[in-house]
């Protein structure tokens, strides 16, 4: 970059950095989303077409994003974490939350049109903040808490649009007769008056939705490797990079099984 008297003004720019050896959490969450869904007439209370869009654009940063192990999303917000040892843009906070938010929200609005089948009427916009973990428990917490906070939130909105879409209530009706009951009651109200089981509903609905961090081989250069091998027994070769690839999960990922079977390594 060629050098200016102007050049001083980037004394001003402040770097603000994440800690090292730390599990670095981006959390991206819709703004203005309620509006949104109900201009666009999302179904209630889940629109599987939209969350698609949602994974599609998880799942687009994902893939950028190698160091990236796990995500998880539910309705407007998703989550990354990415590896104690990322050093991802010198691990400085502006430029790994501006760069993560508009990808996804870039990716959002590509696919919104092609996944839906509808026309996109509005500009969607995200906020994104970055959390750093200092250990697998603290991380384990998050996450268990942002799924938690999808049970509870979707049981509530399954028995609120049923009152009012089947049950003929007001929004204010079910409010009011939802307010301070426990879940005991609310899975009671769904089986007796809607004949519902709410553990048998689809569990992206429940449960969210997961990427997790696989490691393959990419399997062209594994053919390459062993036809060459086969012609020339004594070629030396060096073994095809594994590759990163995203499976897509709607699983329990608040016990500890699902992080040992998936993640080893973090317990080494």
């Amino acid at each position: 970059m060629a050098k200016s008297k102007f050049e001083y003004v980037k004394t001003f720019e402040e770097q603000d950095s994440c800690l090292p050896e730390t599990f670095m959490v981006i959390r991206i969450d819709g703004k203005g989303f309620t509006k949104f869904s109900d201009l666009h007439k999302f179904e209630k209370p889940n629109d599987l077409a939209a969350l698609s869009v949602m994974n599609q654009a998880a799942k687009d940063v994902c893939t950028e994003f190698y160091e990236i192990f796990l995500a998880f999303g539910q309705s407007d917000e998703y989550s990354f974490v990415f590896s104690k040892e990322s050093t991802l843009f010198q691990r400085r906070k502006e430029k790994i939350l501006s760069t993560i938010v508009s990808l996804f929200s870039s990716s959002y609005t590509f696919h919104f049109e092609k996944i839906t089948g509808k026309p996109l009427l509005k500009i969607p916009a995200f906020d994104a903040r970055i959390v750093c973990y200092p250990n697998l428990k603290t991380l384990r917490d998050y996450f268990s808490w942002r799924q938690a906070d999808c049970h509870i939130n979707n049981l509530y909105n399954t028995c609120f649009w049923k009152l009012i879409i089947e049950g003929g209530k007001s929004n204010q009706e079910a409010e009011n007769l939802l307010k301070n009951t426990l879940s005991d009651f609310k899975n009671e109200l769904l089986f007796s008056q809607f004949g519902i089981n709410y553990s048998k509903l689809d569990p992206i609905f429940r449960k969210g939705s997961l990427f997790v961090r696989k490691y393959t081989v990419d399997k062209e250069k594994q053919e390459k490797l062993e036809k060459l091998l086969k012609e020339n027994p004594k070629a030396k070769v060096s073994k095809p990079r594994m590759k990163a690839t995203y499976e897509l999960q709607h699983v329990d990922l608040i016990q500890e099984e699902f992080w040992r079977l998936n993640f080893p390594e973090l317990y080494e």
